[in-house]
């Protein structure tokens, strides 16, 4: 393992500047959450070997059928990230070193025989990571409804420790803001981290020979080199495609 203090002793220190010599400015004090997270944060980037495979997949026909879902239940109108969160159980099943943990000396892998996948969450106090527990055994409905409602309950009353821990794989989306690409940092100790990014619309050549307009999802995945190589990388994003064109994904909503 990475002998951090030895390696952070080696870094230039950072310099206490007093901005104010160079204009005005207003000192305001790190929400407690913010900055909780802004030291897990830093430890994983530090820690981790990290490498982003970032990859667009095609939702077209999958943008379709949720509208169509949602439209005929609007009471429970499905989410991408939802979709997403699904769409992800088999792709972990065949992939088993993206839903597992190095032990702390590093000279192991745990495999978790369970999928339980943390969402980040945006709350005014800073960014919190809800764990949705036994994937595989809810349905689409019954994801969006506990992701809205551990999303709701983290901006306004905030999570306990247990509702954040025990996650094996984590996804964060920026789909509602916008975006192409961004690089996440894993969320240790899990090995992998998915983001999302707001829907792309591309040209593909068409069955005459014209061109048609395709929607795709841009995906950013981060990975812990020392276990998951670049290959497994794009082999993962790639079955997770096949996996969202699935006819039968939202059919078992």
């Amino acid at each position: 393992m990475t002998d951090v203090p030895s390696l952070l002793a080696a870094l230039a220190p950072v310099s206490d500047i007093d901005f104010a010599e160079f204009g005005e400015t207003e000192v305001t004090r790190l929400p407690r959450i913010q900055k909780l997270t802004a030291s897990f944060l830093a430890r994983n980037w530090v820690t981790i070997p990290h490498v982003t495979h970032h990859d667009e997949v095609d939702v077209t026909e999958l943008e379709e059928r949720r509208k169509a879902w949602n439209t005929q239940n609007p009471q429970s109108k499905l989410t991408p990230v939802t979709i997403v969160l699904k769409a992800l159980v088999p792709v972990l099943q065949q992939f088993p070193q993206f839903n597992a943990s190095l032990t702390a000396d590093g000279n192991s892998l745990v495999l978790k025989k369970y999928i339980h996948i943390g969402v980040a969450v945006d709350t005014p106090s800073g960014l919190l990571v809800p764990v949705l527990r036994n994937v595989p055994d809810k349905s689409l409905a019954e994801l969006t409804g506990e992701l809205a409602a551990v999303a709701e309950k983290a901006r306004t009353k905030g999570l306990s420790l247990p509702e954040m821990s025990g996650s094996s794989f984590t996804v964060t989306s920026l789909g509602h803001i916008g975006g192409t690409a961004f690089t996440p940092i894993i969320n240790a100790p899990d090995l992998a981290i998915l983001g999302m990014t707001a829907l792309q619309i591309r040209p593909a050549p068409g069955p005459d020979g014209g061109v048609i307009w395709r929607k795709m999802l841009p995906v950013s995945l981060s990975y812990d080199h020392r276990v998951i190589n670049g290959a497994d990388a794009a082999r993962f994003v790639r079955a997770l495609g096949q996996a969202l064109a699935d006819p039968n994904l939202i059919g078992q909503a």
